[in-house]
């Protein structure tokens, strides 16, 4: 009973401090947005915005390949439910009638959109075929939607940079993609997507190392 106790203990204080965790990066994240911290002033192709999307996931992969204690957690979280959580993605409706209006690119908001919603819509399907007994260290389906969505988030943050302005061919209108350095729609490379980014490494990873077992 005593050892019940200390899981449960355990289990508590790792969520609680996931949870307070979670909360400081949203509250750097909207800092970032409302002041305007990384807005892409000489419309580079290569944003300072996306630093904020880029730093937080190579800090993951470098304490995951460092912290055995990390990998140890994260192996032990459950694919299906790391799975599932992608169909929020399809929050990524929002860049299609910002597109509409003109207040996004096309050229980022189509392809980032609608890749979103692909990804959030399929997530559902994914879990149920796992659900059926499939091999999840053999499954080349499950490997495939995390890559694909990995995929997603690398078009989008290259047409991001295309409609930034240093192209002005590439944007016909003039509409860049600048309102993505300011909130709110800054959550999205600042926050959300390093968030399912790292998602998606957690299953690929765990895939990794059950393939590795099994062999």
């Amino acid at each position: 009973m005593h050892t019940d106790d200390n899981k449960i203990d355990y289990a508590w204080t790792f969520w609680a401090g996931l949870a307070g965790f979670l909360a400081l990066w949203f509250g750097a994240a909207t800092a970032i947005g409302t002041e305007r911290l990384l807005i892409n002033e000489t419309q580079s192709f290569l944003a300072p915005i996306a630093l904020s999307a880029v730093i937080p996931i190579m800090a993951f992969v470098l304490l995951y390949a460092l912290s055995s204690r990390l990998r140890r957690l994260v192996l032990a979280l459950d694919i299906r439910t790391l799975t599932m959580l992608h169909h929020w993605r399809v929050v990524g409706f929002a860049f299609l009638p910002l597109a509409y209006f003109d207040v996004l690119p096309g050229l980022f908001a189509w392809p980032a959109g609608w890749g979103d919603v692909a990804i959030g819509l399929a997530a559902p399907f994914v879990v149920a075929r796992i659900g059926r007994g499939v091999d999840i260290a053999a499954s080349v389906g499950l490997v495939r939607y995390h890559l694909l969505g990995l995929l997603d988030f690398v078009v989008a943050m290259l047409t991001a940079g295309l409609a930034a302005g240093a192209f002005p061919s590439l944007i016909p209108n003039g509409v860049t993609s600048a309102p993505m350095d300011i909130w709110p729609l800054n959550l999205f490379p600042s926050f959300i997507v390093p968030v399912f980014v790292i998602l998606h490494l957690c299953v690929l990873f765990k895939v990794w190392h059950l393939r590795r077992a099994a062999s």
